[in-house]
Order: structure tokens, then C-alpha cells, then sequence
């Protein structure tokens, strides 16, 4: 892997327009202002406390990065369809579903993970217990199947039902390691795709069989989603060395200590054999975390993931800049950028 990524030749400036490509988040802003409250709405309970459980990570704090994808590309796709760029009712409520699917999966993610800590504040599995926490995640995922049964559009369904089994299976992939170096990368970047491209991947195609029947556009779609989010997630990995726990909500090495070997560490680990045995050990005795860290910060395993990123990142661009030109197209495109520079 490491030959394949030079700093110069990977660049994401992107040679669209001119003008200067709009924010996307003031681009899909008056689309996602009653994302929340259309959320809590579908989450519709008359028991208080699984109300205000199930209530409590949809306050508006999150980033809404997946929905505001889903909102851009409804749009982009709406005009290379030739037609007004307006959402359809059926694009909205995919926004509104993929942002409940997400938060479902965080929401047991965090039990599997035994966290205490999301998005700054203290996790619901903490808060109310494991038990009641993996029924609030069942519950929100109760609600997204409804809303999507709603759409009524079978392949929208299985569309978006393909999702829910990849959550499952990447987390199972999660949980195992694989012994042979060459097959842990790939091993990596298939749980990667499964736990986060995934999602955004098929809320995209979905938006695109709403409003288009060409497969080839379906494709595009879904080819964009998919590489922003496996970008988005090796960024993400990055992050877990490079950023301090304050700006991320959460505390640093956070993979290491749940025994998970990232990007950084498969790439320094070529650099530095003696991380061999510590992947197979998943960092679990004594010092093993902190001899990790500083391998993978003396190593060039950072770098080379964030080249991995803009990979990913060059790919999605090439996919979504066959469609028509739209400020909603060049903020997608905008957005490649904004991944790879963001820093929590």
C-alpha cells in the first residue's frame, strides 16, 4: 500500500467552477432544520422515560453529516434529472431515516463498547443501564423501518434493509482480528465500509431510485456516498492519534484501548514489526496501548492513512462530477475537502 500514495500527486483541490462552491452546510440548512423535530416526531411514545432516552442524541447537537450528504445529493440528483431541485417527500424522510439508523447503531455501539462518553456528554448505556439502552436503540430502529415502509418503494426498502445488515455484520468483523497482515488490511477496509460507508452509500442510492430510474446514476450515487464515508472513517482513525480528547468528545487512543487495530496502526505496523503480536494480543497487557502510540507517531502510519483518505476522496469527486453541474453537486464536491481537513 505504502508506494501507492505520493503527497504530491494526491491533491482534492477540485477544478469545477469558479466560482467559489458554496458551504454545504448552509446549502442543506433549510432542508435539515426540522430534521430533529421530524425525528422526535416519529419517535412518537407515550412512556416518558423511553421518550427522553430515546429523545436524548437527537437534540441538535450532532454534526447531521449523513443527512446533509442525503439532502445535497437528493438535490444534485434532482436537476441532472431535469427537474426543480426541491426534495421529494420521499428524499426528506431517507434524510430523516439514515440519521436514525446512525444513531440506533451508535446507540448500541456504545453498549458493545462499554463507552461512557459520546459527543461530549455521558453515554445512554451509562445514564440508564445497558439493558434499556440496547431497547432504545431497538426502538429508534422500530421507527426508521416504519417511516421507511412509509415511502412505499420496495427497493428503497431493501435499499436501506441492506444497511441494518451491514452495521451487524461490520460490527461482528469488528470483533474478530485476522492473523495474516495483507488480509487484516483488507479485513479493515471492508468492516470500514460495513460500519460507516455503508450507510451513506445506500442513503444516497436510495435518494437517486426516488427520482431516477438510469442504474448508472444509481451507481454514481451510490459510488460517492461510499467513498466519502470510507474517507470520512480513516479520517476518523486519524483523529483517534491526532486529536486531543477535548475536541473530540471523547477520549484519545480510544481504539487502542478497545483493542482495535485502525490504519495508523496496520500501516506503522510495516515499519514496526514488534506490533505484530500487539494487534494479536489487541493491546491487552500492560504498556501495550502507550508502545502502540508512540509506534504509530513514529511511524509515517498517519500519514499514509490520510493519503488512503484523499484516495478515496479523489474517487468520490471523479463519481459525482459526471452528473450535471448544481451549487448542490460542487458542495458535494466541496465536502471531500472538508472531510479530509476536518479536525473532530
Amino acid at each position: 500500500f505504502i508506494h501507492l500514495f505520493d503527497p504530491h500527486s494526491c491533491c482534492c483541490r477540485a477544478t469545477h467552477s469558479d466560482t467559489k462552491p458554496k458551504d454545504p452546510f448552509t446549502l442543506a440548512q433549510k432542508d435539515l432544520t426540522s430534521l430533529y423535530d421530524d425525528i422526535k416526531k416519529e419517535l412518537f411514545v407515550s412512556k416518558v422515560e423511553l421518550k427522553s432516552l430515546c429523545e436524548y442524541y437527537f437534540d441538535g447537537k450532532g454534526k447531521a453529516i449523513r443527512p446533509m450528504i442525503v439532502v445535497l445529493m437528493a438535490r444534485a440528483l434532482n436537476i441532472h434529472s431535469n427537474r426543480a431541485g426541491d426534495l421529494l417527500p420521499g428524499q426528506r424522510a431517507i434524510a430523516m431515516i439514515s440519521e436514525m439508523i446512525h444513531t440506533a447503531s451508535l446507540v448500541h455501539d456504545d453498549v458493545i463498547d462499554g463507552s461512557d462518553k459520546r459527543r461530549g456528554k455521558r453515554t445512554i448505556n451509562e445514564v440508564w443501564g445497558e439493558k434499556k439502552a440496547i431497547l432504545a436503540g431497538d426502538f429508534i430502529l422500530s421507527a426508521a423501518s416504519m417511516a421507511l415502509a412509509r415511502i412505499g418503494n420496495i427497493t428503497v426498502v431493501k435499499v436501506l434493509s441492506q444497511v441494518i445488515e451491514d452495521l451487524v455484520r461490520g460490527e461482528f468483523m469488528q470483533l474478530g482480528s485476522k492473523e495474516n497482515e495483507n488480509e487484516r488490511f483488507k479485513h479493515y477496509l471492508e468492516k470500514t465500509f460495513k460500519k460507516t460507508a455503508s450507510l451513506i452509500a445506500n442513503s444516497c442510492k436510495a435518494v437517486s431510485i426516488l427520482v431516477n430510474s438510469d442504474p448508472e446514476v444509481h451507481e454514481i450515487a451510490y459510488q460517492y456516498g461510499k467513498n466519502v464515508g470510507i474517507a470520512f472513517q480513516l479520517v476518523d482513525d486519524v483523529l483517534d492519534f491526532t486529536s486531543g480528547a477535548s475536541q473530540l468528545g471523547k477520549p484519545a487512543a480510544a481504539d487502542l484501548k478497545l483493542g482495535l487495530a485502525t490504519g495508523p496502526v496496520l500501516f506503522a505496523c510495516q515499519q514496526f514489526p514488534e506490533l505484530h503480536a500487539m494487534i494479536m494480543r489487541r493491546f491487552a497487557s500492560k504498556g501495550d496501548v502507550d508502545r502502540a502510540w508512540q509506534y504509530v507517531l513514529q511511524s509515517n502510519g498517519v500519514q499514509q492513512t490520510n493519503y488512503l483518505a484523499q484516495h478515496y476522496c479523489k474517487e468520490a469527486i471523479r463519481q459525482i462530477s459526471r452528473l450535471r453541474p448544481s451549487p448542490e453537486r460542487d458542495a458535494l464536491i466541496r465536502l471531500t475537502e472538508m472531510v479530509l481537513t476536518r479536525d473532530k
